[in-house]
């Protein structure tokens, strides 16, 4: 029988290399190395020379601090998007975005209309826990994340903590694409780390349904 969190035995021995996690109620499939290491760190450094980034504010506990990261939100027009009451308008997709979405598109089979871009500059930025359900990406959403430059890890747990968190470490070049109910039951998050000194470019592709 297998625990929680651990990979099938299956998915060590064949190629393409795909992970799959057994984690109740979330569908997960890592792609490793879709993009070669090198190809991963190239491409972290154009991003984070090409896009358009900004540094967010959030109000937490009557205090304003700066979101730990910047980002940048590209997708075709119409396509905004809010999380804790930043708005976010798309900008115009880049070439580079272009070429990376259509990669992903092919490997997820489902399309994507936009892209919420996370730079974290070393292990100092992070992502607290969270989970993409907004009611603009409908119930069941396709999240397929793309990691580029630094590993950083990427922990989930169960909204209700029936489970103990599961970490997955995400390379450069690696997709995890989630999908069925993952965000309703569980959420993630990227903690610090103090041995993470090189940034990391991370894309998450998604279809945000647009008012007609």
């Amino acid at each position: 029988m297998k625990n929680h969190g651990t990979l099938s035995q299956e998915s060590l021995f064949q190629g393409p290399c795909i992970e799959e996690f057994e984690l109740p109620g979330a569908d997960l499939s890592l792609h490793k190395s879709v993009w070669a290491t090198p190809q991963g760190d190239q491409l972290c450094q154009e991003l984070v020379e090409e896009l358009e980034w900004r540094q967010d504010k959030i109000s937490m506990f009557g205090q304003v601090h700066d979101v730990p990261r910047l980002n940048a939100w590209y997708g075709d027009p119409n396509c905004s998007y809010s999380w804790s009451g930043i708005q976010m308008s798309p900008t115009e997709w880049t070439p580079t975005l272009s070429s990376i979405r259509q990669r992903v598109i092919d490997l997820a089979g489902e399309e994507f209309n936009s892209v919420l871009v996370n730079l974290y500059r070393d292990g100092s930025d992070k992502v607290d826990w969270h989970a993409d359900d907004e009611q603009v990406l409908g119930l069941t959403p396709v999240i397929a994340s793309v990691s580029f430059g630094a590993s950083r890890k990427f922990r989930m747990r169960r909204k209700d903590r029936s489970l103990m968190p599961t970490d997955i470490v995400l390379d450069s070049g690696d997709v995890l694409i989630m999908r069925g109910s993952t965000q309703q039951l569980w959420e993630h998050e990227v903690p610090r780390s103090k041995k993470v000194k090189e940034p990391r470019v991370n894309l998450t592709f998604r279809k945000v349904r647009v008012a007609a």
